[in-house]
C-alpha cells in the first residue's frame, strides 16, 4: 500500500433510480455517449485517471486540485449545454465533490479520509454543480477565478467534524451580497443537550441578551452569510446580544437523531441558554419558534424577561379550524416526501414562493439553497409534522411576561389571524400589524424597518 496526497473527484448522477425507471435504455445509451465524448476526455486531458465506476457515477484521482476542478467544470458546463433543452425531470445531471487529502493506494484502488470527504461533498452538491472542500477552494480560487458560493461548514454523514464547503454551478455569478462586517463575525460553539444530542450555537453582539428560538430550517453559518437572513441577524446583533442555534436535525447540530419533539426543543433551548451564560433574557420566536417560546416562558418564568413573536402561531396547521390549512399540510407533506433534494427546483420554489413571495431572485435563490442543505428529507418531514401538531393555546393564557406580537398583513405561511389569536390569548400582549407579504423579513422593505422600530422600543422599555 502507498499513501500520497491527491485531489479526489467523486461524481454521481442525480435521481438515477427515477431516470432509469422512466427510460432505462435511453439513460444507459446517453450515459455511454457522455462518458465517451465528454467525461473521459475531460479527465484524461487534465492528467486524471478514473479509479472505478458505478452504474451512476465514478471516482477519479488527479495530481492537482486545479486540474480536478477544471475537469469537473468542463464536464458540468458541457452537460448543461447538451441536456439543457430537455424537460427538467428527464435531464441527466451530475453532482460532483472534490477534496484534497491523503489517500491510500492499494491494488489500483484508493481509500482513506480524502476519498470519504469527497464522496460526502458530492451528496450535498446541487445537481449540475460542484462542491469542494475549503482546502481545494484556497488552492484554486485565485488561479481559476470562478465564482464559488461559500456554503459555510456542513455536517456530513459518517464524518465527525464539520466540513467547510464551497459550491460552483454553471450559472454561478459573483456574490452581490456582502456578508456582515468583521466586527460582527460569529463563532460557532457546541453544547450537549440533556439526551446527548450536540447542538451548534453562536452568540454575537452586545447588550440585552435575546435568545432566538429555532424555526423550521436552520444553518448557523449559511444563514449568517445569505442575503435572506443575514441582514436581519446582523441588525439584531447591532442592537443587542443575539444568541441563536441550529435545532436538532438541522445545520451544524446533530442530524442523525430520532428524538425530534417539543420536549427536546425545550431541552435544547435551556442547554444553549446555559452554555451562553444567560441568566434572564428576552425570547425571539419566529414562525413555530413562537410556540416554542410561549411554552418556554411559561415553564421558565424566572429566566424570561419578555417575549417577541414574529409571524408566529399557537396552533399548527392540523389544529386550525380552516379545512384548507389541513389540505395544504397534506399537500406540502407529499411535496417534502417526493421532492426534497430533487434536481428539479420546482419543489423548492414552491416553499420559497410561500415563505417570501416578494423576494428578489438572489434572495429566493438563497432560500432555495437553504432548504436543500439545512436538513435531510427525513428530518424535514419529522419537523414539519411536529410543527403541524403543535398546540400551545392553553399555555398562551398562562404567559406572564411582557409580550410583543408582530405579523405581516399578507403573509401566507401563518395567516394574520394566527397572530391576532396569540395577542388575544396572552394577557396584555401588544399586537402590531407589519406591512408586506413575506414570512421572512427582507432588508429594504417597510416590514424590516417597522419590525426593528417596534422591537427597539419594546426592549428598551423592558430591559430592566
Amino acid at each position: 500500500m502507498e499513501r500520497r496526497l491527491a485531489a479526489v473527484m467523486v461524481a454521481d448522477m442525480a435521481a438515477y433510480s427515477r431516470l432509469m425507471e422512466l427510460d432505462e435504455d435511453g439513460i444507459i445509451a446517453r450515459q455511454k455517449d457522455y462518458r465517451r465524448d465528454v467525461i473521459d476526455p475531460a479527465i484524461s486531458i487534465r492528467n486524471g485517471r478514473i479509479v472505478k465506476t458505478t452504474g451512476d457515477g465514478m471516482l477519479a484521482e488527479f495530481q492537482s486540485a486545479q486540474d480536478a476542478v477544471r475537469a469537473a467544470m468542463e464536464i458540468q458546463e458541457t452537460m448543461s449545454e447538451r441536456e439543457g433543452g430537455r424537460e427538467a425531470d428527464t435531464r441527466i445531471t451530475y453532482r460532483v465533490g472534490i477534496n484534497l487529502g491523503d489517500v491510500v493506494h492499494d491494488d489500483g484502488d484508493i481509500f482513506g479520509d480524502g476519498v470519504n470527504v469527497a464522496a460526502r461533498l458530492q451528496t450535498i452538491a446541487e445537481p449540475g454543480g460542484i462542491c469542494v472542500s475549503d482546502l481545494v477552494h484556497q488552492t484554486v480560487n485565485e488561479r481559476i477565478g470562478a465564482p464559488f458560493r461559500d456554503m459555510g461548514r456542513q455536517r456530513v454523514k459518517n464524518i465527525s467534524r464539520p466540513i467547510r464547503v464551497w459550491q460552483w454551478t454553471p450559472q454561478s455569478k459573483p456574490e452581490a451580497f456582502q456578508p456582515v462586517e468583521e466586527a460582527l463575525q460569529q463563532r460557532v460553539r457546541y453544547v450537549t443537550s440533556a439526551d446527548g444530542t450536540h447542538i451548534a450555537w453562536a452568540s454575537v453582539g452586545k447588550g440585552l441578551p435575546v435568545l432566538k428560538a429555532p424555526n423550521w430550517l436552520n444553518h448557523l453559518e449559511y444563514e449568517w452569510k445569505s442575503p435572506c437572513w443575514a441582514p436581519m441577524f446582523a441588525e439584531c446583533a447591532r442592537r443587542f446580544q443575539l444568541v441563536r442555534f441550529d435545532q436538532r436535525g438541522n445545520g451544524l447540530s446533530d442530524r442523525e437523531t430520532d428524538a425530534i419533539s417539543l420536549d427536546a426543543m425545550q431541552s435544547d433551548m435551556s442547554a444553549v441558554a446555559n452554555a451562553a451564560g444567560l441568566d434572564r433574557f428576552a425570547l425571539l420566536g419566529i414562525s413555530q419558534g413562537g410556540a416554542y417560546s410561549i411554552r418556554y416562558a411559561v415553564e421558565n418564568p424566572e429566566r424570561v424577561k419578555c417575549l417577541i413573536i414574529l409571524g408566529g402561531y399557537v396552533r399548527g396547521r392540523r389544529n386550525r379550524p380552516d379545512p384548507e390549512q389541513k389540505e395544504l399540510f397534506e399537500m406540502l407533506s407529499t411535496t417534502i416526501e417526493q421532492g426534497w433534494g430533487s434536481p428539479n427546483p420546482v419543489f423548492r420554489h414552491f416553499f420559497t414562493s410561500s415563505f417570501m413571495p416578494d423576494a428578489p431572485p438572489e434572495v429566493a435563490s438563497s432560500f432555495d439553497e437553504l432548504q436543500r442543505i439545512a436538513t435531510s428529507p427525513e428530518a424535514a418531514l419529522k419537523l414539519w409534522r411536529m410543527n403541524a401538531d403543535v398546540d400551545v393555546t392553553e399555555l398562551a393564557r398562562k404567559v406572564r411576561v411582557p409580550t410583543l406580537v408582530l405579523h405581516c398583513v399578507g403573509e401566507r405561511v401563518a395567516p394574520i389571524e394566527e397572530g391576532r389569536l396569540i395577542a388575544r390569548l396572552i394577557p396584555n400582549a401588544t399586537f402590531v400589524e407589519v406591512p408586506g407579504n413575506n414570512h421572512v423579513l427582507l432588508e429594504g422593505t417597510p416590514a424590516f424597518d417597522k419590525f426593528f422600530e417596534e422591537v427597539q422600543a419594546f426592549l428598551e422599555k423592558h430591559a430592566d
